[in-house]
């Protein structure tokens, strides 16, 4: 073969780096938009946050004393610039105005930058000073404090903490006696006997139920313990719970009724009463906290119709740094500075181009979606991305970007963007009908009916055929499962 030189004309898509960081803060959450950002802030010198995350955070003095941020002058802090010289645009060397997202242009109006409003008390508050939230409490230390007061002997302390610390956070032992009294040292001669003791006063400790070792064993705990319940339901209740708790989570109430021989009503009273234990008596005393989701675009109602607004909350306000502008400005361009002013320029211009993208999706979605936001989840409409892209130009690639991780405040509720997107089901006049509407159809008919009866998969179905939507049994099992219902055995009451 041959080697030669040739030339050629070619057309290629260059992803420059200010579309890179436009792509990546684009598909990047509300709470890793803020990490990304503070990064980029420790990085570059040029760029500066204007609005403080922590100003209404509560802050330690050196002398003890707690305080807010509003009070940074009275303790000696230095007090934030006023708000004209905030906005106040700087001047680089060459003469060119550096313009920030706190300008006061038109465009950058809209956005709304410089209108976070934060929190201040009321003055009909009887103390002003912040609250300090109470400590939490663990299961383990819970059960020690009521040992400590039980017991005085310092030998069945020792045996009942062994025991304590063998619960779990759900409040089950997890060890067997056995295993606990093999894992002791001899010398302590400790008997079986007197880990049933320990066992028995950890039992008799709040809340009930704790140091059970079976599920059985946790609710009869409760059971026993409950006040104002008859002694017939009470020993119905424990018959069930040690020996058929298996056929009551199956609801078998006719396989229960032959075995235990009893009629509806006691059956009913005993379920009552099982009803009211809790399976796992630690999950109260769980450190596990809410995770909250911030909305980023707000829909209200208006008198022309629907009003989307961005979240002001999440929007972080930028600008060059005047200080370092300056700097640039007396060392007329020499200080090493133009790449990072060129990078914190970028910055802006991506996160501005970011909110108004995310506005113009959600803004397209409302509009396709009115009887969502009118009549609720059944009068949503079918929508794939190809039609938001259309509509605004986009490529379908930037719509999946923008409708993932955002999230919509509406009357009905927090939603991210992809949940009004959604597959379609044929109906008999040719039309389609949204898989959310059928889901929220299904969910409108199981709460509606007769729980002696319960509605089966195959009815449902027909029953959705008579409002003109073909969809089958299994597909009604689908959405079923999907809304986390549980099949119609499980749905039986007496």
């Amino acid at each position: 073969m041959k080697q030669s030189l040739q030339l050629r004309t070619s057309q290629h898509l260059a992803l420059t780096p200010q579309l890179q960081q436009s792509i990546r803060l684009l598909q990047l959450s509300t709470l890793e938009l803020h990490q990304e950002l503070e990064t980029l802030l420790v990085e570059n010198p040029m760029l500066e946050r204007v609005d403080d995350p922590l100003d209404n955070a509560v802050r330690l003095l050196a002398d003890g004393a707690i305080t807010t941020n509003n009070s940074a002058v009275d303790a000696g802090m230095e007090a934030p610039a006023a708000r004209d010289d905030i906005e106040k645009p700087a001047e680089t060397g060459d003469g060119e105005t550096i313009i920030s997202n706190d300008t006061t242009s038109s465009t950058e109006e809209d956005w709304g930058f410089d209108d976070v409003q934060h929190g201040s008390k009321s003055g009909d508050d009887e103390d002003g000073r912040p609250q300090l939230g109470a400590a939490h409490i663990t299961l383990r230390e819970y059960l020690q404090e009521q040992m400590r007061l039980n017991l005085r002997e310092p030998r069945d302390r020792a045996l009942v903490e062994l025991m304590i610390d063998a619960v779990d956070n759900n409040g089950y032992l997890t060890e067997t006696l056995d295993e606990i009294h093999a894992s002791l040292p001899l010398e302590l001669c400790v008997e079986l006997d007197d880990l049933e003791f320990a066992l028995s006063m950890l039992q008799s400790f709040d809340p009930a139920g704790v140091g059970a070792r079976t599920p059985s064993e946790c609710l009869a705990l409760q059971i026993k313990r409950m006040p104002k319940v008859a002694f017939v339901t009470r020993r119905l209740a424990l018959q069930i719970v040690e020996t058929q708790l298996t056929l009551f989570a199956q609801k078998d109430f006719t396989k229960l009724k032959k075995i235990l021989d009893c009629d509806d009503e006691d059956l009913r009273d005993a379920q009552t009463v099982i009803r009211q234990c809790k399976p796992r008596p630690g999950l109260a005393f769980s450190a596990d906290e809410s995770d909250y989701v911030v909305p980023d675009v707000i829909v209200r109602k208006s008198g022309n119709g629907w009003q989307v607004l961005l979240n002001q909350d999440v929007m972080p306000r930028l600008r060059v740094s005047s200080m370092y502008a300056n700097i640039m400005k007396q060392s007329k361009g020499e200080a090493g500075l133009g790449a990072q002013l060129q990078e914190a320029r970028w910055l802006i211009k991506n996160m501005r181009q970011r909110f108004d993208t995310i506005l113009r999706v959600a803004q397209a979605i409302v509009e396709r979606q009115r009887n969502f936001f009118t009549h609720g989840a059944v009068a949503m409409r079918p929508l794939v991305l190809r039609e938001i892209a259309d509509t605004l130009g986009l490529h379908e690639s930037t719509i999946s970007r923008v409708t993932t991780q955002k999230y919509m405040l509406t009357p009905h509720g927090m939603f991210e963007l992809k949940y009004f997107f959604g597959s379609h089901v044929a109906t008999e006049t040719g039309g389609e009908a949204s898989s959310t509407a059928i889901r929220a159809l299904i969910k409108q008919l199981i709460g509606a009916e007769d729980q002696k009866s319960p509605l089966s998969d195959s009815k449902i179905a027909d029953m959705l055929g008579e409002q003109g939507m073909v969809i089958a049994r299994r597909t009604v099992a689908k959405y079923r499962e999907a809304l986390k219902i549980p099949p119609v055995s499980l749905r039986k009451s007496l």
